[in-house]
């Protein structure tokens, strides 16, 4: 799969780390609807460092169409809830 993180680019993930991506985006989500500021920043920076760390990234000339698209580590919660379809960030 390949995610777009907004602002950095793209990168390829395995479809078998989409598990643990959306047990993040649960815990984001918790603390979205909650109005946990910091527990929304520390969540937002695990799940995008945790997409970098496992996945790989696509030279900046790639343009594949991306599945997912996260908001950039900066975003804020207001920004983010803009973002969220029904289920969360991440589908499924």
């Amino acid at each position: 799969m390949i995610v777009r993180i907004m602002g950095e680019g793209q990168v390829r993930l395995a479809d078998s780390h989409v598990a643990e991506l959306n047990a993040l985006d649960d815990e984001l989500l918790a603390e979205m609807e909650s109005g946990d500021e910091e527990g929304f920043r520390r969540t937002l920076g695990a799940l995008l460092d945790t997409v970098r760390r496992l996945g790989t990234a696509l030279p900046d000339d790639a343009l594949e169409p991306s599945e997912l698209i996260l908001p950039p580590p900066d975003a804020s919660l207001e920004e983010v809830r803009e973002l969220l379809g029904d289920e969360g960030l991440i589908p499924g």
